[in-house]
């Protein structure tokens, strides 16, 4: 193992049989690589500023400053954790050597910051070490986000110190989990926290430490959810996943991010103690949570009124919520019921939000951001994003609450860390992109243009002397696929190929990617008779100005659209019927689809039917369709991903 690779291992533990993450991949190419690119040339200085300006440097400053200091800045308390994504975002770039002079620093200055500011038990707030704060240290647990400020900081620390080599912020980390092991331990004060995201941050730092009590205290947040321990107002217990204890939820519900950081901590709980009632929860809500909540684009949550789930099959589409933040909690989830597991479909839904509901969150310049993020959007729609007066109809360029914007960048530079796995001698492929992947075992290139192609040509570079064993996702979506030339068959989501390998063996994998039409379950009421388009992992929208009538008007044959005329479009700087998108790499692929132009014979909003249920005529047109995470990057106008069949 080289170096480099072994420092950014750390000292991570898995319980026995669990899959592990392999730390030393690096995306090299394609899409990925692009995303990852405008992260660090635009998104991250963007944030920088906004951070800057919104005054959460400023917060942390105050308290250490000679003079009077001036007021909080912000609505909220919980707004370090702004900061903490951030730095766990830059100490990836960092760590790979490609951040900025003035990135880096901005990691010292608040990482100084941050340690001058600690207070000596630990404790660590910017909002609530004020002394003219309205309310005390741990007095509103429900609201005050303490301990999910926590969870962001050891992130933050645990990435530095894996990816830098720099221990100070896991010294301030180790500092404040302290104090809360000593609090909320056992022994200690039985209560949670309002906001799950504490529990999958102490469980890694126990894996970085090798401290059991960070562990013990993960099990103790999880287990005392549901018993009463937390004090609740505005929303009712449904909101904190606090109605019922966790092994005991019928469904996923209440806050969608919370829901899924809850579940993903559990879910590292018990990946480290093997406790198979934590399992047996978590499988029967995920699954759930497919089968009937989640949307198309892998978007979760339905309601604006508490950024909630909803019931079962309630997904409309023009109200979708859908949030950024949430996309990033489910491919959490995800990803650790995998490392539980090695089961190909929970890499099936990360890929499906990876692709759509995570990435439509950020403009094709990576200097805007959509908090909510709908499936359709009507021709007169005047709301902004995320319930915000003012600004932008689209798009804007942060928010009061800015807490997806930091995570996107977050998630962008650690991509890599969701690509590989190992576990009993296998190498797990688990996402596809341009990649170095380097373990101790082996050593290999991947090259494809993925998700736009579905070819993937893997090439060895180092193996054992031993047989060794490459395990290839095959997604559910995939027929017809194909290893050198042969037709062959997945078991469980992946085909296994196990030989001796020599340097330079070359594996060319195949994933047909032919236009498919999805319908919809028809308890789904908001999408009944209409039809959506994907192809490989992509869901496909129409814009308005891609189409010579009105989106609501349009009609598509399911037949139609698997023979859909697939073209290549350069749209960095290039035309999309005559509409541009700027910033966005070359290669993404358009579909033009043959359709119909099918207008209401009544504009009745109730017609008798049997009386004017009829049509007022129609017209051939063709529409083309642009990837769901592309849409919104123009003037603002009508969207749809569900279009009408009838």
């Amino acid at each position: 193992m080289s170096e480099e690779i072994e420092q950014q291992a750390g000292a991570v533990r898995t319980r026995a049989g669990a899959v592990a993450p392999v730390a030393g991949v690096r995306i090299t190419g394609g899409l990925l690589r692009q995303w990852q690119d405008r992260n660090r040339r635009a998104t991250i200085p963007h944030t920088v500023e906004q951070l800057r300006a919104a005054g959460n440097v400023d917060n942390l400053r105050r308290l250490v400053a000679d003079d009077a200091p001036p007021p909080y800045r912000g609505r909220y308390p919980f707004l370090d954790t702004d900061l903490y994504k951030t730095l766990e975002g830059l100490a990836y770039e960092i760590g790979r050597g490609e951040a900025g002079e003035s990135e880096r620093e901005f990691f010292d200055e608040v990482v100084n910051l941050l340690e001058r500011v600690q207070a000596e038990d630990g404790y660590l707030n910017s909002f609530f070490q004020d002394p003219d704060a309205a309310k005390k240290p741990w007095e509103d647990l429900a609201w005050g986000h303490e301990l999910y400020n926590l969870g962001h900081l050891i992130q933050a620390a645990v990435a530095a110190s894996r990816r830098m080599g720099d221990d100070r912020l896991l010294g301030v980390a180790v500092r404040f989990a302290d104090l809360v092991v000593r609090r909320f331990g056992e022994g200690g004060e039985e209560a949670v926290c309002g906001h799950p995201q504490v529990e999958m941050a102490l469980v890694e730092l126990y894996r970085e430490t090798g401290e059991r009590d960070y562990l013990t205290q993960a099990r103790l947040f999880v287990d005392r959810r549901g018993q009463g321990k937390l004090k609740h107002s505005i929303f009712p217990p449904e909101y904190f996943q606090d109605h019922l204890p966790f092994r005991e939820l019928p469904s996923v519900t209440g806050h969608a991010v919370r829901m899924a950081y809850l579940a993903a901590g559990a879910a590292d709980v018990f990946i480290e103690t093997g406790d198979r009632t934590l399992f047996e929860a978590l499988e029967r809500l995920w699954d759930d949570m497919v089968a009937a909540k989640l949307y198309i684009t892998g978007g979760l949550g339905s309601r604006h009124s508490d950024e909630a789930i909803g019931d079962r099959y309630e997904l409309p589409s023009e109200r979708a919520y859908s949030e950024t933040c949430a996309a990033i909690a489910t491919m959490q989830w995800g990803w650790r019921m995998f490392l539980a597991t090695g089961g190909a479909k929970y890499l099936d839904v990360f890929e499906r939000v990876l692709y759509n509901a995570y990435a439509v969150g950020l403009s094709a310049d990576g200097k805007a951001f959509f908090y909510d993020n709908p499936l359709q959007r009507r021709p007169d729609h005047e709301q902004r994003s995320g319930a915000e007066t003012g600004g932008e109809e689209l798009r804007r360029s942060w928010f009061g609450c800015p807490c997806c914007p930091p995570n996107i960048v977050r998630w962008m530079a650690q991509l890599g860390d969701y690509a590989a796995a190992e576990r009993d001698g296998a190498l797990f492929l688990a996402q596809y992109a341009d990649a170095r992947v380097e373990t101790d075992a082996v050593a290999l290139t991947v090259e494809t243009a993925y998700p736009w192609d579905g070819d993937v040509r893997i090439t060895i570079e180092r193996a054992p002397a031993h047989p060794y064993a490459l395990k290839l996702r095959i997604p559910a979506w995939a027929r017809g696929v194909t290893l050198d030339g042969e037709p062959v068959t997945a078991e469980d989501g992946w085909l296994t190929v196990e030989r001796r390998w020599a340097e330079g063996d070359v594996l060319r994998l195949a994933l047909p990617m032919p236009v498919r039409a999805h319908g919809v379950h028809p308890y789904v009421d908001a999408a009944r008779g209409a039809v959506a388009v994907a192809r490989g992992p992509l869901v496909y929208c129409v814009e308005q100005q891609d189409v010579p009538a009105d989106v609501d008007d349009l009609v598509l044959s399911p037949a139609d659209i698997v023979s859909a005329n697939i073209s290549g479009a350069k749209i960095s700087g290039a035309n999309i019927s005559g509409a541009k998108i700027s910033e966005e790499p070359a290669g993404a692929v358009v579909l033009r689809v043959p359709a119909s132009v099918v207008t209401p014979a009544s504009a009745e909003l109730y017609p008798e039917l049997g009386t004017d249920a009829g049509t007022s005529g129609t017209a051939d047109v063709s529409a083309a369709l642009l990837p769901y995470f592309l849409w919104g990057n123009r003037r603002p106008e009508a969207m749809r991903v569900w279009i009408r069949t009838q």
